[in-house]
């Protein structure tokens, strides 16, 4: 079972338990309408206390079920690319890109490491905590070296994803974003890990509008390994 799904399970009982205890609450006020009929003025008091109880703790136990499934949102994550690395010869790599449609492109890398770019669109809490989902658009792809004196001076490799038109949401938020009234942020944001040998990595971004990259087991083992081993 993973974190999603062991969240998602106190969210539902949360959910359940509010309804029954509003159920309750719909109890006592029929019983304080009863009572306040027949003129029994005490229970009356009594039941009408019960149900302010009952209407509060539905509240909590709901309040809680929002923060906990806004909390489950915020830990999904969503595919951006998968990418296949191939040494070719001291730092150069042969990359092959899949996207979660299920298209692919080949390319050439010069670098010890990869690096992607993205522009996010992040929307406010109340959207965000409602499921919709950040927005992004792929900036570019490129080489990064390990040794910030080689960076400076190395042949650099730099793939340009950007293929938006007129209607990009991200220009529209900056030329007019009064349209966009549930928009928090436009934002970069950019991962990068080391290149291996038949690596395989996965780049997603999660709810808060971050671009993450995480090597599979096999790769990380062998980023881990020490120079020589």
């Amino acid at each position: 079972m993973n974190w999603n799904e062991l969240l998602r399970l106190p969210t539902t009982l949360l959910v359940i338990l509010a309804g029954v205890i509003l159920l309750l609450a719909l109890a006592q006020l029929l019983a304080a309408r009863q009572h306040a009929h027949n003129r029994r003025h005490l229970a009356a008091t009594a039941h009408s206390l019960l149900l302010v109880v009952f209407l509060l703790v539905a509240a909590l136990l709901g309040g809680m079920a929002m923060s906990l499934r806004g909390y489950r949102f915020l830990s999904e994550e969503q595919p951006v690319v998968q990418i296949d690395a191939h040494i070719l010869s001291p730092q150069r790599w042969a990359l092959t890109l899949t996207w979660p449609d299920g298209a692919n492109r080949k390319l050439m890398l010069a670098g010890d490491d990869f690096q992607v770019d993205a522009f996010v669109l992040k929307w406010k809490l109340p959207a965000m905590l409602a499921g919709l989902p950040p927005l992004y658009r792929l900036d570019r792809l490129s080489g990064r070296y390990d040794d910030a004196s080689q960076e400076a001076t190395a042949a650099r490799t730099v793939i340009d994803f950007s293929q938006a038109g007129a209607g990009d949401l991200v220009d529209l938020k900056n030329q007019v974003p009064r349209w966009f009234p549930e928009v928090d942020t436009v934002f970069g944001s950019a991962a990068f890990l080391p290149l291996v040998d038949g690596g395989h990595y996965n780049v997603s971004l999660m709810r808060t509008g971050a671009l993450v990259a995480r090597p599979d087991e096999a790769t990380a083992q062998r980023i881990g390994q020490p120079l020589g081993g």
